[in-house]
């Protein structure tokens, strides 16, 4: 595409980003920026996060050096400047005064994989603008224009109809004349300001897609769009037939959306997953495996209800992270942490109904649902940290913690997604049992989605004292206070048996040995059993070994997995046990019994859930899929 015709569509906007792909192979983007600056010496700065994803992750460590130009009085770009960088993601164009029409060229790293940076190669092109385009300070609110431009070397092997774009934003599609022997594509998109473009990924790839349609409660009908990319079989129809299954049930529950239409964007890979939210639409990454399979039974395999989990969390977050917040993400600035005690809100809630509404949706039964709870379940029994972190504490320290996980993890702290999820669980069962089964979770998140759709920006930010606000209305305020102080702010364990069978759900420690030998986890390699963990209370932590040491021998035996489980369940009373920490050979004396407050063998916790006869129905039945 020639200059004059990006100049033809940008006319009309202040910010205009070109983003050039000629350079796949490298996994580079040339990105050019012009805008008129709004003052003398104006700078540039790059987002250090992306929400959603709750990790100070430094995207301007991609950039290459920024250079700039400024336009003479014939609006003509002669001599180009270096700019200098002035914060870890700011830079300032010092020989700018205000006025000045600018040009800024710079290049950008693009080969993560995730779904929150860039990637760029031969197959896809992949990009959040968090990652991609500089912000002009003070000019954020201003109108942006993109043009994505795509060499005819991307499309070479490819059929060119085959090669589409996925993103929230509507676009424009060009083609341009025939410049040096090549036909570029370029896809043009529009953000009213500089908030909107980051909240739109775009994949430009060889992708397959369908379209459907759902309904809300005025009988409005809401566009869903659902791309998928990379090497896969999956089948389409039954993905298409159970994602509209989902999202219909979420529009009968909460009447309406956030927005007129939606989009997916999926990526199918060899082991990566994950998934983003965004006010439209998300990004998918998902194990091909977990794609349903031309001859998918009925009930979906479990790698197929993991896959719709995925698109059910972030479908939901689209009213609860990105209409419903937490306050102090509101407004929020990217180039620095925003603490909160409330992911357990965010991120717990939608980890409990995500699977929930796989089962009220009819996409799984109730059995395969009660599977996927007891997996949470006993991933909470077997985090010992959850004695000594509380969920609040958890939210508030996911900067630092949750993305930087290491051996000592399990021990000191816990998840705000799994005792998030379980937490939901708890107020969603009590909020039943305090009303008599008149109102539950879901009418609190309802409530706090109509107050957002009353305000003029059509969101709002919430408080740990609007929470107590909302849910006093459904439940005895003092009912709220002890169960925030007790599960929420304190490390109770939480009351999961004694609510299920309340509402006849049986729970019950599956049979077959889940034994921990000597409360260690370790995995076999060439050189011994390699410890990954050690758990705090436990004979092997007493005996000092250390995450990270190489068993050689225990017993005068070489060491294995089979011959640590045979030492552990023997009456011999001591045990030695040869390791090398570092390069150094050390040996350790394990108590192989139970000592005083320590557990040689320790038990994995792994539970299991059963349905009753009756009594399950107000829980598992929402009144919004009653007929």
């Amino acid at each position: 595409m020639t200059d004059s015709q990006i100049n033809n569509i940008t006319t009309t906007t202040n910010i205009n980003y070109r983003l050039d792909f000629a350079r796949f192979h490298e996994h580079l983007v040339d990105v050019t920026l012009t805008f008129k600056a709004g003052t003398d010496a104006p700078q540039l700065w790059l987002p250090a996060w992306i929400p959603g994803s709750y990790l100070m992750r430094e995207f301007a460590r991609h950039i290459t050096a920024l250079h700039y130009q400024i336009a003479d009085e014939n609006n003509e770009y002669a001599e180009s400047y270096r700019a200098q960088k002035v914060g870890k993601h700011t830079w300032q164009l010092p020989q700018v005064e205000a006025g000045q029409n600018l040009h800024v060229q710079y290049e950008v790293y693009c080969y993560d994989l995730s779904v929150r940076t860039a990637y760029v190669d031969q197959q896809r092109l992949y990009g959040n603008f968090t990652s991609l385009a500089l912000a002009v300070e003070g000019q954020e609110q201003s109108p942006v224009q993109v043009s994505l431009l795509v060499p005819a070397a991307f499309l070479a092997d490819k059929n060119e109809s085959d090669v589409i774009l996925a993103c929230g934003l509507d676009a424009t599609h060009l083609q341009s004349v025939v410049e040096y022997g090549d036909s570029q594509h370029g896809y043009g998109l529009q953000a009213d300001n500089y908030e909107q473009l980051i909240d739109h990924p775009f994949e430009i790839a060889v992708q397959e897609r369908f379209d459907f349609i759902i309904q809300d409660d005025t009988h409005q009908t809401l566009v869903h769009r659902f791309f998928l990319s990379g090497k896969h079989s999956a089948n389409m129809g039954r993905l298409q037939q159970d994602v509209t299954q989902i999202c219909q049930t979420y529009l009968n529950w909460l009447g309406d959306a956030p927005f007129s239409d939606y989009t997916f964007m999926t990526y199918a890979s060899g082991q990566d997953y994950g998934g983003l939210e965004h006010i439209n639409s998300t990004s998918l990454i998902t194990p091909r495996q977990d794609l349903p399979k031309a001859h998918e039974p009925e009930l979906p395999s479990a790698d197929y209800q993991r896959f719709l989990g995925l698109c059910s969390h972030e479908y939901f977050h689209a009213w609860w992270v990105k209409t419903v917040r937490p306050d102090v993400m509101l407004e929020v600035d990217l180039r620095k942490e925003a603490f909160t005690p409330l992911l357990w809100v965010f991120e717990g809630f939608t980890s409990y109904i995500d699977d929930f509404m796989l089962q009220a949706s009819s996409v799984i039964d109730k059995a395969s649902y009660l599977t996927l709870l007891a997996d949470q379940i006993s991933r909470y029994y077997q985090t010992h940290g959850r004695a000594h972190q509380s969920v609040a504490e958890s939210s508030f320290d996911a900067w630092i913690k949750l993305y930087r996980s290491d051996e000592n993890t399990g021990n000191a702290g816990i998840s705000y997604y799994n005792k998030g999820a379980l937490v939901a669980l708890c107020l969603d069962l009590t909020l039943l049992e305090k009303s008599a089964g008149r109102y539950r979770l879901f009418d609190v998140v309802k409530a706090f989605y109509t107050q957002a759709k009353q305000q003029d920006s059509q969101r709002i930010g919430i408080s740990s004292a609007d929470m107590g606000a909302v849910i006093g209305q459904f439940m005895p305020e003092v009912d709220w206070q002890d169960f925030e102080s007790r599960y929420v702010n304190g490390v109770e364990e939480l009351p999961i048996e004694a609510l299920l069978t309340a509402n006849s759900i049986s729970v019950e420690t599956d049979k077959k040995d889940n034994m921990l030998s000597w409360g260690i986890v370790v995995q076999e390699s060439p050189d011994g059993l390699k410890v990954g963990k050690v758990l705090r209370d436990s004979v092997a932590c007493e005996a000092g070994l250390s995450a990270k040491d190489i068993i050689v021998a225990i017993d005068s035996i070489k060491a294995s997995k089979k011959q640590l489980q045979a030492v552990a369940k023997s009456a011999v009373s001591t045990v030695s046990c040869h390791a090398f920490r570092r390069d150094e050979l050390m040996t350790f004396e394990v108590a192989n019994k139970t000592l005083s407050g320590l557990s040689a063998n320790p038990s994995l916790n792994k539970v299991s859930l059963k349905l009753g006869e009756s009594g399950y129905e107000k829980w598992l039945i929402p009144n919004f899929v009653r007929s």
